[in-house]
């Protein structure tokens, strides 16, 4: 059996590029179909993106943050539109030629709000693929039960794929469980509250029957659905080989991690929301997040038949076991090729709009804290430590006001720190660091972070490397204040930020010219 420690060669399985998801030209046209993917900026959308590419079809997406999604693609074949899920016009001019389109976009938040929004979203959707002769819909849905109540999440799910269907446009929903996966949602609350708690209290649904499924699985239920026959229609259960309680999973984790053996406590009085405060303290999934997903495990998510199988077949080899998920997941996380995770999609409430270029001309109330060192230290070393900051390495000083910063954030419903990192060494546009989302990578050059902690205001990080005759490291903190409470907020960690910022600033500029002095003994 594989180990932990040993990922299979074959990771990142499926590619796309394989035979079976490949489109292959019918007659003379030889023009490939062109594929809208909404959320393609979320955790299984930025997957199926690269293979969507690998499979030879032209993609396009419709996102409100351009550059973000075509560092997603990497590749100059994907069109954006930029746009909305809730502007019906943004979506009839992303729709406009589209042989295919993928519907994965979710509200998994705790707004009041978001099933109007989910059901608003999939009406436009309908309305623009019937009147641009869409040929398919795919919507990825979620298990439910076929009586009785469901959680409000599932409600919302079920109703979607039914106002896609009613578009008439032939359409595909899977309805999928729990998504085992390195950087899924699912997975890293049942990785977290295994290696946090030896013993632990739970709600009643541990003892539920789950159905889950591992990532590569779901992608290639969503590459297949674009090769099955014009008058396939309909909402299709998948999912795993194995059916387990959630405290199996758990205690399953535990073995594969080696841990010992969880004791797990039902309860009858913990409520899904005091249940998803519980899950936010001890995992990085904030409670807005959790909720959800929470809620969902009321139900026993199993398959209610296989009546996907006669329309795609599982994938060469079999489904993935939970077991193999599970090492897969962790292979990943070892090896340090997590492509996508759940903290990839925005979070409800948190900032979008970029910084202003010049803050200090932006008509508005600002303040800054600018700290400049010069370094001996060359660009390159300088730059490894910028990029590597946040996650496991910490924020380089005073890292107990990091963590009580961290904790005070998780306490008021933010995202706190436990995020980390989608990735140890290497950054993109739209990562999270901790409670901070990438804005700017300009690599060798400029960082800038966008705050997503509760702050009765706006802020920016930036952190950058010049050379001129010699190195020099630049850090500078905005902040846009909101009302009386911001400004009040501002003069109230002014004290904190000269322990912070200015000890942040050295350790940077010292650990790089450290790097550089070992480097230097090793050539020599």
């Amino acid at each position: 059996m594989t180990g932990v420690n040993e990922p299979r060669a074959d990771i990142t399985a499926p590619s796309g590029a394989e035979p079976l998801y490949r489109w292959t030209p019918a007659g003379a046209d030889t023009t490939a179909p062109l594929v809208l993917l909404l959320g393609a900026t979320g955790y299984i959308g930025g997957r199926l993106l690269p293979r969507l590419l690998n499979a030879g079809y032209r993609v396009r997406l419709l996102t409100r943050r351009p550059e973000r999604a075509r560092d997603f693609a990497r590749s100059d074949g994907v069109e954006v539109v930029i746009g909305d899920a809730t502007d019906a016009d943004a979506v009839r001019r992303a729709m406009e030629g589209v042989t295919f389109a993928y519907h994965l976009v979710h509200s998994m938040t705790g707004s009041r709000d978001f099933r109007r929004i989910d059901r608003a979203i999939a009406g436009i959707v309908a309305v623009a693929a019937k009147a641009a002769g869409v040929r398919r819909l795919v919507y990825l849905g979620g298990l439910s039960p076929r009586s009785g109540p469901l959680s409000a999440h599932l409600a919302s799910r079920r109703e979607v794929g039914e106002i896609l269907r009613s578009s008439r446009v032939p359409t595909l929903v899977l309805q999928a469980g729990v998504v085992i996966g390195s950087g899924s949602a699912s997975f890293e609350m049942i990785r977290h509250l295994t290696e946090v708690l030896p013993v632990m209290t739970a709600p009643r649904w541990v003892r539920n029957r789950i159905q889950p499924i591992a990532i590569r699985d779901v992608l290639h239920y969503l590459l297949c659905a674009l090769k099955v026959g014009d008058d396939a229609n309909g909402a299709f259960d998948i999912g795993g080989p194995d059916v387990l309680r959630y405290d199996q999973m758990m205690n399953r984790y535990a073995r594969l991690a080696g841990l010992p053996r969880r004791r797990i406590l039902a309860l009858p009085v913990l409520t899904p929301r005091l249940a998803s405060h519980w899950v936010g303290l001890v995992t990085p999934v904030p409670r807005n997040l959790a909720r959800p997903l929470v809620e969902s495990l009321q139900h026993d998510c199993v398959m209610h038949d296989h009546r996907i199988d006669g329309l795609i077949p599982p994938p060469p080899g079999g489904l993935t076991s939970y077991d193999d998920a599970l090492r897969l997941a962790l292979g990943s996380i070892e090896v340090d090729q997590v492509e996508t995770s759940w903290a990839d999609a925005t979070v409800a409430q948190a900032p979008s709009d970029p910084l202003p270029s010049d803050p200090e001309w932006a008509g508005r109330v600002v303040y800054t804290d600018v700290r400049a060192v010069e370094t001996t230290a060359s660009p390159e070393a300088l730059w490894r430590v910028i990029e590597g900051i946040g996650g496991e390495n910490g924020w380089y000083s005073t890292p107990l006001l990091w963590a009580l910063r961290g904790w005070s954030d998780r306490v008021f419903g933010g995202v706190g720190l436990k995020r980390g990192r989608r990735s140890r060494s290497g950054l993109r546009v739209g990562d999270v660091i901790d409670f901070w989302r990438v804005e700017v990578c300009e690599p060798g050059r400029l960082l800038r972070l966008r705050a997503e902690m509760r702050l009765p205001g706006l802020a920016w990080l930036d952190l950058s490397c010049e050379t001129n005759a010699r190195t020099r490291y630049r850090q500078r903190a905005v902040f846009f204040p909101r009302g009386l409470s911001g400004r009040l907020y501002w003069l109230a960690v002014m004290p904190f930020h000269g322990l912070v910022f200015s000890g942040m600033a050295r350790r940077i500029v010292a650990i790089a010219e450290s790097e550089d002095g070992t480097a230097a003994l090793g050539r020599g």
